[in-house]
């Protein structure tokens, strides 16, 4: 097949299709220009079709920021409808991720460990030793709904997620399962391998490779399912649910030599950035708050959510800082055959990198699955039309709870029950303003669910 200068898409079709695409994560802001930034040919003369590239594309806004972004570019004569990007002499430049062909070959590459070289950039494929990478000829398919990634499994014995949406660093997911699983965790889906870009624009991780949990549930999804059957089965189930999320952070707070892992104290200063951050998101909430009755109940309490907030800085010992998982809740995890797996590692995607990678206290990882029982509490309801039974989230609360306080490291928590509810009620309400911003501009009608948690958390007793 002919070398070809996939620097020469056509802009305005590169833009059409990127803009059409899920995980394009700017739609709403207008878009000032698309462009390849660089090429990288993976297989660019096989025997048979397709030819492979990796690609950056840059998306410029105005005021001058941009996103980059991954593009795996299949070259071949057969076109694949929604997943072509343009036709370049003659041949359709399409995703290659929709290619079981060009998969295969991606994970050939992955296999082989194997070195790339382009004009100003290479592109690395590692795997580990302990785990078998995938076959040559295996049965590809996509798996879910692409949101801000795009997922493959292999033969249903390993899936890989490229991340589209890059950033210069190692990307967290890769950070975190590469130390969990190099320590044997039993509950993350275990690394196999990994593929990353390093050039002169930038060094980043473009995707990872885990092992396939068969005959697993989604946490969410069973949550919604057992509250309809046997709600008590479920609260039971969060006591183990805690006991893993407890011995991850224990784990992850293992190795005092390694520099991006090691816990860290706490400072004054780090504290009270962080509530001067919170101070104006709080602001910003109440000032947008509709005249409606489904945000009456915190009408005009902003400074009492404030005054709550602030005392945070003011609590005295405050357990450790440490690598958490970033965006906990029950969507992030599945119950399988040998228990409860943790996923998802990268992170909240829209926040930068920088920040997903910064260490924090452990609490704010649990604050974020207790939000997430009252979220399912709530969707039984609106969803199913199933109300969860009485005292049913203060039972599942106290469930995960007691798994969690009785299997993490107690050094990692501020000393004492008292001290480690108090920071848990003030992260709960950090969240739960979050939250409220969120559902404000996404999903009015939910917002009775953050404003629920804000009124109850502040009667909670600090």
């Amino acid at each position: 097949m002919p070398s070809v200068d996939l620097a020469a898409l056509d802009e305005g079709k590169l833009a059409e299709w990127l803009l059409d695409r899920r995980w394009f994560g700017s739609k709403a802001r207008d878009v000032a220009s698309i462009h390849v930034l660089d090429v990288v040919w993976l297989i660019e003369s096989p025997p048979a079709p397709p030819a492979l590239a990796a690609a950056l594309v840059e998306a410029r806004y105005p005021g001058g920021t941009h996103d980059v972004y991954q593009l795996l570019l299949g070259m071949g004569s057969d076109e694949l409808d929604d997943a072509v990007v343009d036709e370049v002499g003659g041949m359709a430049v399409y995703d290659a991720f929709a290619d079981p062909r060009a998969c295969d070959l991606l994970g050939g590459l992955l296999r082989e460990g194997a070195e790339v070289h382009g004009e100003h950039a290479r592109i690395e494929f590692h795997w580990r030793d302990d785990v078998d990478p995938p076959r040559s000829g295996a049965n590809v398919r996509p798996i879910g709904a692409e949101q801000s990634n795009t997922s493959i499994v292999f033969d249903d014995a390993l899936v890989l997620k490229a991340f589209r949406r890059v950033e210069a660093g190692d990307n967290p997911e890769l950070e975190m399962l590469r130390f969990l699983s190099a320590r044997d965790f039993p509950h993350v889906a275990e690394l196999g391998g990994w593929y990353q870009y390093e050039g002169e624009l930038m060094d980043a991780t473009f995707g990872v490779v885990q092992r396939f949990v068969p005959n697993a549930r989604d946490g969410w999804e069973l949550a919604l399912e057992e509250l309809a059957d046997d709600p008590e089965r479920f609260v039971t189930r969060l006591r183990d649910l805690g006991a893993v999320i407890g011995r991850m952070h224990t784990v992850l707070a293992s190795d005092p030599t390694d520099a991006a892992f090691a816990p860290e104290e706490p400072s004054d200063e780090s504290l009270a950035l962080l509530t001067a951050t919170i101070d104006e998101e709080i602001e910003r909430v109440f000032l947008e708050l509709p005249d409606s009755e489904a945000v009456a109940p915190i009408t005009g309490h902003a400074a009492e959510v404030r005054d709550r907030l602030q005392l945070l800085s003011h609590v005295g010992a405050r357990g450790k800082l440490i690598r958490t998982h970033g965006d906990l809740h029950l969507g992030q995890t599945m119950l399988g055959d040998d228990g409860w797996v943790v996923l998802d590692f990268e992170g909240e995607p829209a926040r930068p990198l920088i920040e997903r990678r910064r260490k924090r206290s452990p609490l704010r990882d649990v604050a974020g699955m207790l939000r997430s029982f009252a979220y399912a509490a709530s969707a039984s309801d609106m969803q199913r039309g199933n109300p969860a039974p009485e005292g049913w989230e203060e039972r599942a609360r106290e469930a995960f709870l007691g798994g969690y306080l009785e299997a993490v490291d107690p050094v990692l928590l501020p000393p004492g029950e008292a001290p480690t509810r108090t920071m848990l009620t003030i992260f709960e309400l950090e969240k739960a303003v979050y939250e409220l911003r969120y559902e404000l501009n996404n999903r009015p009608d939910w917002v009775g669910i953050p404003v629920a948690g804000i009124a109850r958390l502040l009667e909670e007793p600090l």
